[in-house]
């Protein structure tokens, strides 16, 4: 009979070695030098005004030194745009992706599902097989999805965790009024509906890493200070000017944020709300304003992590 012999001899090809870090130094990394903060980022519409049909990636990863294309450390937004008649493709490794139709109309198909959207209209649809877009009128679109939190955990999805669902740009706007009209809106933080996918009634959201946002803010109102540790990538879908967003980490005694950023609107623009940021909006125009914020409060809210504060 043979004798198996274990060879417990360590190989440094193999195995490497570890390092000690003293606690104090180590337990909060995110510094300059170490883990950078989520920076706040502008994203002109410019971007994808003009040109060959193509998909723009909002792409941070240089300064989040991580793996790119990346918004934020787990989110990618884009701006996709397709010309009358011409087709786009996307196949990234991600567990869902999120649109909103800007403009033009066309088709999408999903693994064996096919619908058509039209401007206003939202979609969401699990990227197990990715999807492909077609235009029969000139198009853009925004977009997020989650690939770089799937790089950073070194997997690749293999299920489809819910069905493609499609949000009428008719039945969103009908919510939204709906919840604008309420007698009790003018008490409330923020003048908006949640979209959500039936797969994800735990954390009412439209699918289980992203929630989508439509909000409104009327002429002359602002929407007071919150945070949440979830980033935040908002989309201008209309406004005048002298809307704006005002962010900083802090609040004064009175619930003013100290010494914020001030951001100004743009109708098609996008820009980052880093997490953890106080946040204000502000309408001093006299046209109602209406934002998109995609984020990925649909992990945060089932690792519970969210919190959601209030000045």
């Amino acid at each position: 009979m043979d004798t198996l012999v274990i060879d417990r001899t360590e190989k440094t090809d193999d195995v490497a070695s570890g390092h000690f870090y003293e606690y104090s130094k180590a337990a909060n990394p995110i510094r300059p030098s170490l883990t950078p903060r989520i920076p706040y980022h502008f994203f002109p519409p410019s971007l994808y005004a003009q040109g060959s049909s193509r998909v723009v990636p909002l792409d941070l990863s240089a300064e989040l030194k991580c793996p790119g294309p990346a918004t934020g450390p787990g989110l990618c937004a884009s701006f996709v745009r397709i010309n009358a008649g011409d087709r786009i493709t996307m196949d990234p490794n991600a567990t869902s992706i999120v649109f909103y139709a800007i403009r033009g109309h066309g088709s999408a198909r999903c693994g064996s599902v096919t619908f058509d959207w039209a401007q206003g209209d939202f979609f969401a649809i699990p990227a197990l097989d990715g999807i492909t877009l077609d235009a029969s009128a000139d198009a853009a679109l925004y977009a997020v999805h989650d690939a770089p939190l799937l790089t950073y955990l070194g997997v690749r999805v293999d299920t489809a965790r819910f069905r493609p669902v499609v949000f009428r740009a008719r039945d969103a706007d009908r919510e939204l009024d709906q919840v604008r009209r309420s007698p009790a809106a003018a008490e409330r933080s923020r003048v908006s509906v949640l979209l959500a996918a039936d797969e994800f009634p735990l954390t009412r959201t439209v699918t289980h890493t992203l929630w989508a946002m439509y909000g409104t803010i009327g002429a002359g109102t602002q929407q007071k200070p919150h945070r949440h540790q979830s980033i935040a990538l908002d989309y201008i879908v209309e406004c005048e000017p002298g809307c704006y967003s005002l962010l900083g980490t802090d609040l004064d005694a009175d619930g003013r944020i100290i010494d914020p950023v001030r951001v100004d609107w743009e109708t098609g623009c996008a820009f980052v709300t880093p997490p953890g940021y106080w946040h204000a909006h502000f309408n001093e125009s006299q046209a109602e304003a209406r934002l998109i914020p995609i984020q990925d409060a649909g992990l945060q809210t089932y690792l519970r992590t969210l919190d959601i504060r209030f000045a």
